[in-house]
């Protein structure tokens, strides 16, 4: 079976800002063509976060899609996301992402499969928190890093995806930008539009020599109902050693 790893466009939760409820956000997200959601809601309690990342899971199966939990507890699935500050080692999973913000971090990696690096742009969610990266620091940490990355902080345009994907990103994480959205379908499907398209126009230009393949090597990947990593059963099961890469 064929690796999967998180590309497009990415959503982080935050209940507290969803309009309309987080259930209703993450519905129109995937009905967008956002496959993969990051489960925060680190507040709540485990059994209460355990009963949402079930009904986020029944959203994304019938897409094919993931849900990666933030934290080193998957709560019941095998996917997670994890804080730069640790754990070290990360566990033993067979999804693990960490958040990353310097070629420092980066360094640190081990066995995890991507990494977010942020704050691209100033972002409203943690104002203060930087300086921003901007697209040449994007580009920077992608050829300095062991693993796809995730471009996170104030993406919010569909110029924006563009830039982080002509930078090098596997994809964009988004938070405030569909979360705060009154309507994330549309707001979803403008952003995973922009994706597909820039991720489209970079591996056509790729494979005629014209572009610098990313040094993780692995082709952009677009939003399909179907995927080899579906979260039908309550969670899936990637190969991410196995991903696709470009040929030399």
């Amino acid at each position: 079976m064929t690796g999967v790893l998180p590309s497009g466009v990415v959503l982080l939760t935050d209940r507290l800002v969803a309009r309309g409820g987080l259930e209703r956000v993450v519905a129109g997200a995937v009905a967008q063509g956002v496959r993969w959601v990051v489960l925060r809601e680190k507040d709540l309690p485990r059994a209460e976060r355990a009963a949402l990342a079930v009904d986020l899971r029944a959203i994304l199966a019938d897409a094919g899609g993931t849900l990666v939990v933030a934290g080193p507890d998957p709560l019941g699935g095998d996917a997670v996301h994890l804080p730069a500050a640790g754990p070290y080692p990360p566990p033993a999973l067979p999804l693990v992402g960490r958040s990353c913000h310097n070629e420092a971090e980066l360094a640190r990696l081990t066995t995890e499969h991507y990494a977010t690096v942020s704050p691209v742009w100033p972002t409203k969610s943690k104002p203060g928190y930087g300086p921003p990266l901007n697209v040449a620091g994007l580009r920077s940490l992608v050829r300095a890093s062991p693993v796809p990355l995730l471009a996170l902080g104030g993406v919010e345009t569909p110029d924006q995806v563009t830039a982080c994907v002509e930078a090098g990103a596997a994809g964009v994480a988004v938070l405030g930008a569909l979360m705060r959205a009154a309507n994330p379908e549309e707001t979803a499907h403008l952003l995973t539009s922009a994706f597909v398209e820039a991720a489209t126009q970079k591996l056509a230009k790729s494979r005629h020599g014209h572009t610098e393949v990313p040094r993780s090597g692995l082709r952009p990947t677009v939003p399909t109902q179907g995927s080899s990593l579906t979260a039908r059963s309550g969670h899936g099961r990637p190969q991410p050693q196995t991903a696709t890469r470009e040929k030399p």
